[in-house]
This record gives structure tokens, C-alpha cells and sequence, in this order.
């Protein structure tokens, strides 16, 4: 030990009893910071979020409708329930991969359960179109709900049939098992945040607005 070095670790610039009440509380100080950053830590965040797949037409408009329902997170637009691996935008468009324009979502049960969310979905849609989704025809743009477990394949038939119930016509959207989610390529990803003017223009000639208006109505 070096014989100017004061005994006990004591700061030799402060009172010898201020520097033992600040040596006792380092520890608690420490303690206190590690809390904080745990509860920066997004793993902690990430550990209670869920994420559900739904398919409803152009994946530029699930994304513009889903991404404002409060308690979602985030989502990402791709492809989901067909054969081809990582298929690309033009693969899907040939209508020979069966693919759905898809959107994953990834919401806060704490905020808005899986039933709320699927209602969510179900009002951006028309379900009782079986043959694509407002403008945009094919088996690419037909409405699904896809779900990872009885429980939440329960929600959604549940759901299908209160939406039946409430319009009075037969409901198309399917419900089929999760499978792998290929995300589509950047340019399609918030196309609807990145070019309003594009799509605002396509939105309108599309008719969506007033088709879930004449759907739905004040339901």
C-alpha cells in the first residue's frame, strides 16, 4: 500500500465523514442507474409485444389504415401464404405463387388485445369480397387472416361470424394458418408516408373510401 494513499478508499479531498457517507451510498447510486437503463432496455418492450399477419388488398393501403390503430407498434408489408420462397414483388403479381399481399403487425396487448385488432382489420376490408380487394382483382388481394394457434384461429372465426351477423351477407375473408412472411422490397415499405401524393391519387381512383363507407357504414 502506498503510505500517502488514505486507508479505506476515502476520497482525501473531502472530511473523512463525507467521504464515508459518499462511499456508502456509490452502491445504491450504482443500483439506481442499473434500474434506469433496464428500464430503457427495448428487450423489456419487445418481451410483451405480439405480432398478428392479416392480407386485405394493396399492402400499401393495410399499412396507411393499421399503422394510426392505437396500441400498434409497428408493421412491415411482404408476402405470406404461398409456396415460393422469398418471392419477390413480380412474382407475386403473376398470381402463380400463392402469395397475399400481406402486412405483419406488431401491437401492445396491453394496449389493444388480438379480438380489438382483428375488428380493427376486419373494418379496413370489405369481407364479402371474395375476388380481390376494391380496385385491385385477383387471388393476391383477397382478404385472409392468418393465425398462429386455435386460440387465435377461434378469435377470427369468432369475429368473421359478428361480421356477418352485423352486414347480413356472406363473409369471404379466409382464415388459414401462419406460415413464413417474406417482406416485400423497400420501396413498398410506408409507400403511403413516403409518397402522399402517389398514393393519394391511387387511394382515390381506387374507390376504397367509398366502398368501406357503403360496407360498413357507421358500424
Amino acid at each position: 500500500m502506498s503510505s500517502g494513499a488514505p486507508s479505506g478508499g476515502l476520497d482525501p479531498a473531502l472530511p473523512r465523514g463525507q467521504s464515508k457517507a459518499m462511499n456508502k451510498l456509490a452502491p445504491i447510486a450504482a443500483l439506481a442507474a442499473g434500474l434506469l437503463m433496464l428500464a430503457a432496455a427495448p428487450a423489456l418492450t419487445a418481451g410483451r409485444l405480439a405480432t398478428a399477419v392479416f392480407a386485405g388488398g394493396c399492402f400499401w393501403s393495410m399499412q396507411h389504415d393499421m399503422d394510426p390503430v392505437p396500441g400498434v407498434v409497428s408493421s412491415e408489408v411482404g408476402y405470406s401464404g404461398g409456396h415460393l420462397a422469398n418471392p419477390t414483388y413480380q412474382d407475386v403479381t403473376t398470381e402463380t405463387t400463392g402469395h397475399y399481399e400481406s402486412i405483419k403487425v406488431t401491437y401492445d396487448p396491453a394496449k389493444i388485445s388480438y379480438p380489438q385488432l382483428v375488428v380493427r382489420y376486419l373494418h379496413t376490408t370489405d369481407p364479402t369480397d371474395g375476388g380481390g380487394a376494391f380496385c385491385d382483382r385477383g387471388p393476391s388481394y383477397r382478404p385472409v387472416i392468418f393465425v398462429a394457434n386455435a386460440a387465435e384461429r377461434s378469435v377470427a372465426e369468432a369475429a368473421i361470424a359478428q361480421a356477418g351477423a352485423q352486414l347480413k351477407k356472406k363473409i369471404a375473408t379466409q382464415v388459414l394458418p401462419l406460415g413464413p412472411f417474406y417482406a416485400a422490397e423497400g420501396y413498398h415499405q410506408h409507400y403511403a408516408q413516403k409518397n402522399p401524393e402517389a398514393y393519394g391519387e391511387y387511394r382515390q381512383g381506387c374507390g376504397k373510401d367509398r366502398v368501406l363507407r357503403a360496407v360498413w357504414g357507421g358500424r
